[in-house]
């Protein structure tokens, strides 16, 4: 494979537990679901480090936050204090230098991600960058596509990818996908 790694594995059941004690998590900032053209449309989100909340009212042009690096932990990054492990374990496995976007993605069964590339904008562009994906909750039939490559991430699993290419996902399971996705910056 060129486009994935799987480079561990997590248990993924404390998380799990406080986000389904924890609904009122999801969809707190529409932001990436919600604008014109996203193809994270349908999903549900919690945003746990992302760019400044009042920056997304009113833009324009949702692209111009793409470069954004002015990053800030949102409320969800306290309250689910059983995600601080797994991104710091990453890091430090990695020897990452800075944490950069850490959201949670939740897809419904049946649900699309439309094929994109994260190939616009200087951040994605960089070489330092590193995107994880966590599997908190993957089952069979959810089938993440990029370039000519398609796995299933199953539930606890983590995964590098290669973000910069075109990638899809479609949820063919009779779940929810629910995935962690973690930037880091390494040296």
């Amino acid at each position: 494979m060129k486009h994935f790694l799987h480079v561990g594995a997590i248990d993924p059941t404390p998380l799990m537990l406080a986000l389904t004690r924890n609904p009122g998590l999801w969809d707190r900032h529409l932001y990436r679901t919600t604008f014109e053209g996203t193809p994270f449309k349908g999903m549900n989100d919690v945003l746990l480090r992302y760019s400044r909340p009042e920056k997304h009212h009113g833009i324009a042009d949702p692209m111009a936050l793409i470069d954004d690096t002015d990053l800030v932990f949102y409320p969800a990054w306290s309250e689910l204090p059983d995600v601080h492990d797994v991104v710091f374990n990453l890091m430090r496995r990695f020897r990452a230098i800075r944490l950069d976007r850490v959201i949670i993605a939740r897809l419904p069964a049946g649900g699309v991600i439309q094929p994109h590339a994260d190939d616009y904008g200087a951040y994605a562009m960089r070489d330092d960058v590193m995107r994880f994906h966590v599997s908190l909750q993957g089952l069979p039939g959810c089938l993440f596509h990029c370039g000519e490559e398609t796995i299933q991430m199953l539930t606890g699993g983590v995964w590098w990818f290669q973000h910069r290419q075109v990638h899809a996902v479609e949820n063919n399971s009779a779940d929810e996908r629910i995935h962690l996705l973690i930037d880091v910056v390494t040296a």
